[in-house]
């Protein structure tokens, strides 16, 4: 599926603001199953200083200065992406969880050393034992890893409910757990400090969703939005996709921008500034499926 895809940040400050200084993660990234075919990233007013460089999860960073008066910044990125199939049936064959788990207890081999900083606490997702008691009513004993995670999706899926007004992006996890309501970002570290309170390593993914209008109604430009899901690392597969807002393992409808341990990682813009006083962030996110 090929996709042009346009995001519109618009800040708006009640008092100028001198001087500022911010961190863009907004360039789709390229994986085994999607190709970045081009990518822009404009910014407004015209930055003092521009770089670009790569984090250590491997997300591009794009880090600017704006060194003149200014009311409002406007950042718009404008990317053409190709997402390929994925194979989403439920893996019945996959390691049971519990020898995954102790694959990552010391010593740790070699091979999956990389997926082993992703067991830890991060800064906004952190284990505890009331989590993995909630998780491990999916993942029962010996339970394939694959059938677990995709019994907790849905799980999350059906006992928290989407409400954009009940959270932040400052809200801490528990606060979710005990409302039991929140958007994607809530629900994806949820899923990971479930994953994570059982010693399975599970990192943080965001990035567009490609929805569809009602029937017989035309798509609404600037009506997408971002998205966050988690991913689970399964042994001789790789990492695996879970969406437990929709209750799906992503495919050619999800567009990944950047990975992390948590949101903290992955933030879309983020910054400091003198000045501005109080200010109002305006989003628009355009998936729009090409032929």
């Amino acid at each position: 599926m090929n996709y042009h895809i346009t995001h519109r940040t618009l800040y708006e400050y009640a008092a100028p603001v001198s001087v500022s200084h911010h961190v863009a993660r907004l360039e789709p990234r390229a994986t085994n199953t999607q190709t970045r075919e081009s990518f822009s990233l404009r910014i407004f007013p015209e930055p003092a200083l521009r770089k670009e460089r790569i984090d250590y999860f491997g997300n591009q960073l794009c880090f600017f200065a704006i060194q003149e008066i200014h009311s409002k910044l406007e950042i718009i990125t404008s990317s053409r992406v190709t997402v390929l199939p994925k194979n989403t049936e439920q893996n019945e064959s996959a390691a049971p969880w519990e020898s995954v788990a102790e694959m990552f207890r010391d010593p740790v081999s070699p091979e999956v050393v990389d997926a082993y900083q992703f067991v830890f606490d991060s800064p906004q997702v952190r284990a505890s034992r009331e989590l993995a008691e909630y998780a491990r009513e999916s993942f029962g004993q010996e339970t394939p890893l694959l059938v677990g995670a995709r019994d907790l999706t849905r799980r999350i899926f059906e006992d928290f409910k989407f409400d954009p007004k009940a959270t932040n992006v400052a809200t801490p996890l528990e606060e979710v757990w005990e409302k039991r309501r929140g958007v994607c970002q809530d629900f994806a570290h949820l899923g990971i400090a479930c994953l994570r309170s059982l010693g399975l390593p599970a990192r943080y993914v965001s990035g567009y969703l490609r929805t569809h209008p009602p029937a017989g109604k035309p798509r609404l430009v600037g009506a997408d939005a971002s998205h966050a899901w988690f991913r689970v690392f399964c042994p001789g597969t790789g990492w695996v996709d879970f969406d437990p807002t929709n209750n799906v393992q992503p495919a050619e409808e999800h567009i990944i921008v950047a990975y992390g341990r948590d949101y903290g990682d992955v933030s879309p813009v983020a910054g400091i500034l003198t000045g501005g006083g109080a200010h109002e962030v305006k989003v628009s996110v355009d998936v729009e499926p090409l032929e």
